[in-house]
């Protein structure tokens, strides 16, 4: 007997007797929950490990924090470099800056009550460090602070 149907479309499912592989399921949370029992980002991370959910809580707040790095620097081209090199750097570092912004969003999409301190943290400080004047040595001569446009979200 074959596994062709009368479209001439092959039959999908497996032979009876034949081992297939399970999958887990996990049950994704809808609120937020406090534990380090969940997946973040990768299937299978952290685990139930706690030294594993501490390296995400330092991964997360190290992405946010390099989020408010990319959004507030000033990026000035070499002398010399024209202005398509200046705007493929520019461009590059917004794509990188976005795609960070996006994997902090999946981590918080999580719902894990730490993703999210940490995720809000890492941008605090981020923000405290290179969104603020505190620790400029010059400051800006324009009212631009930076060559990126800001992460806005509209409601």
């Amino acid at each position: 007997m074959n596994n062709h149907n009368m479209d001439g479309m092959t039959n999908m499912t497996p032979p009876t007797g034949t081992t297939m592989q399970q999958h887990h399921h996990t049950m994704m949370h809808m609120t937020f929950f406090w534990g380090r029992n969940g997946e973040i980002l990768f299937p299978g991370w952290p685990g139930t490990n706690k030294g594993m959910y501490a390296l995400v809580l330092i991964f997360v707040f190290f992405l946010s924090f390099i989020v408010e790095f990319l959004s507030h620097v000033k990026f000035d081209g070499k002398k010399g470099s024209g202005p398509v090199i200046e705007g493929l750097v520019r461009t590059l570092v917004h794509g990188l800056r976005v795609g960070l912004a996006y994997m902090i969003m999946l981590a918080v999409m999580s719902f894990n009550g730490g993703v999210f301190l940490v995720a809000v943290a890492g941008h605090a400080l981020g923000f405290f460090v290179f969104g603020t004047s505190v620790f400029r040595k010059e400051q800006p001569v324009d009212d631009k602070q930076s060559d990126l446009s800001p992460m806005i979200c509209a409601a």
